[in-house]
């Protein structure tokens, strides 16, 4: 018998549907794969280059659980030029990816009974997190816009409230907290004395020339309140390195180094030092990625908002799209009614042979999230596809 846990917990959505589309795959079928959060550049040659010398070089042993000086240096270094916060390397901890790091701080602050508010949409694994340390996740819904709804967050705190989780820019929808949104949630935080936990992993993806707010560099209190998330996944198209860190106070970050010390020890010993090439590199590489990124989302936003049926808001960052779909539901395609994202998403892998993900993962059960990590005669391909089959939908 599986402990109750395991029981309890639903599998990831997005990695369920990977599964699918790489079984069809296999099979030889076409499949242009708009449900990947993966950038389709390849790692820089320099940041490749440094692993190899690493390994050449023996540095293959064990290092301290929260990684080696030279790097939570770096990311000092990193965090004070690009985010204007400081950060002692005592407050640093390196992770196998951003993902990783979001657990250990989960496991850290959260006792049975707590609750983590989750503004949504929100990642799908957000949830299952939280449920995992024995606390309660509670959604409060965002505005129509995505952006924050600091009424309902202010109405959803309670006296078991431990912290709340946010994503900026934002996996599914893109958008892009405000400063002056962010500000105000971290009065709240302050005020009622729980955590800020900030997964900024997709910082650098920001478009129409805005930039970024890093939660922790507001106030000296909201930083006593943060728990700052980061890694090389989405930045440095690093995705299958595994590597991220967390930044937080000296306690947290303790906290969060003796958790790790038991379930995984270190990151990945010459990956870290690849990290490190990662953070000294200049700005061209991922400007050029996010340029790209950028005129693929301005196809895909477009396309989509030409197609009937289908409402959408213009993300700010990140690489999707979560357009509204619910037009269709309870419409007949191939013989059979859509009641739902989900049937809406099954249909259009067969009909279509695109991959989409239904939006109830992301509590949003009226949408589906698209990314646009593939190349533009991919996307432009994809949304033919998808626009054909929309048209047979009677």
């Amino acid at each position: 018998m599986l402990a109750k846990r395991i029981q309890n917990m639903a599998p990831s959505a997005t990695s369920e549907l990977f599964g699918k589309v790489a079984q069809l795959k296999e099979q030889g079928v076409d499949i242009i794969s708009f449900n990947v959060g993966e950038p389709d550049f390849p790692t820089p040659e320099e940041i490749i280059a440094e692993c190899k010398e690493a390994m050449d070089a023996g540095k293959t042993k064990y290092t301290p659980v929260s990684g080696i000086t030279e790097l939570k240096d770096e990311i000092c270094r990193k965090l004070k030029k690009d985010n204007h916060v400081h950060y002692e390397k005592d407050q640093i901890c390196v992770s196998t990816g951003a993902k990783h790091a979001l657990y250990n701080a989960v496991m850290t602050i959260c006792d049975p009974g707590d609750e983590i508010l989750l503004p949504t949409p929100c990642w799908v694994s957000y949830v299952e997190m939280i449920k995992l340390a024995g606390g309660i996740p509670v959604a409060v819904p965002a505005r129509e816009d995505y952006q924050l709804d600091l009424d309902a967050i202010r109405a959803a705190v309670t006296e078991r409230t431990k912290g709340i989780m946010i994503n900026t820019p934002n996996n599914p929808t893109g958008a892009c907290y405000t400063k002056e949104s962010l500000m105000e949630l971290g009065e709240i935080a302050v005020q009622n004395d729980f955590y800020i936990i900030s997964d900024e992993i997709y910082e650098k993806l920001i478009y129409d020339g805005n930039e970024h707010v890093c939660v922790s560099s507001l106030s000296k209190e909201i930083y006593e309140h943060t728990i700052l998330i980061n890694g090389f996944s989405k930045s440095h198209a690093m995705t299958g390195w595994r590597i991220g860190y967390a930044a937080a106070s000296k306690d947290v970050i303790k906290g969060m180094t003796g958790f790790q010390s038991h379930v995984t020890s270190n990151n990945t010993t010459f990956v870290q030092w690849a990290a490190i090439r990662a953070l000294q590199m200049g700005p061209d590489t991922v400007t050029a990625m996010r340029d790209e990124l950028e005129k693929r989302r301005d196809f895909m936003y477009a396309s989509l908002c030409e197609m009937p049926g289908i409402t959408c808001v213009k993300p700010g960052g990140a690489f999707y799209l979560m357009p509204d779909i619910s037009a269709y539901f309870g419409k007949k395609a191939n013989g059979k009614i859509i009641k739902d994202a989900g049937d809406f998403c099954m249909y259009m892998l067969e009909e279509a042979k695109v991959a989409v993900v239904p939006g109830d993962a992301f509590f949003m059960p009226n949408a589906v999230r698209f990314s646009y990590t593939d190349s533009m005669d991919r996307l432009q391909e994809g949304m033919e596809r998808f626009g054909n089959a929309l048209l047979k939908i009677e």
